[in-house]
């Protein structure tokens, strides 16, 4: 979610889409479509570590884990965020100016969370597995696993 920050942010900075000499004015409506893009980045995040978390339930590697995981969550995040930017193409083409500055920011900022969600977490969690940190079961608690105090 940082590097998404980031790169929305930066996305934001330059003249816009580096056609024109004009930059992206965050308004109120574009503040919402940002908040919501968020909300988007967050939810493709927690549906592929559930799905990684389901796995190494079963028994999995974490490596093997993460791949599964991102390829069983692939479909609906696929389906969600095209739908998301099928609306914001719509709403840009029969909005006013600041349902259009909504639909900007918010279909540029599932773009976005959809790069960092599928290729950018996808690869730090390849590296990590990696690492001798996915050989350590306590850093992974296992799903379902009560968690009550030690006491």
């Amino acid at each position: 979610l940082i590097i998404y920050a980031m790169v929305f942010l930066a996305l934001l900075k330059y003249p816009l889409f580096f056609f024109s000499s004009q930059y992206i004015v965050l308004t109120l409506a574009g503040a919402a479509g940002l908040i919501l893009s968020i909300g988007m980045a967050v939810d493709t995040n927690v549906l592929v570590f559930e799905r990684v978390k389901e796995e190494m339930k079963r028994g999995k590697s974490f490596k093997t884990a993460v791949e599964i995981g991102f390829e069983k969550a692939w479909p609906s995040i696929r389906d969600s965020n095209i739908s998301t930017i099928i609306t914001c193409a719509l709403l840009f083409l029969i909005g006013t100016s600041l349902v259009r500055g909504f639909a900007i920011t918010l279909g540029l900022g599932v773009v976005i969370s959809m790069f960092t969600g599928m290729i950018v977490s996808k690869w730090i969690a390849r590296k990590i597995a990696d690492t001798n940190l996915a050989n350590k079961p306590a850093l992974f608690p296992k799903a379902g696993a009560s968690q009550e105090s030690v006491g």
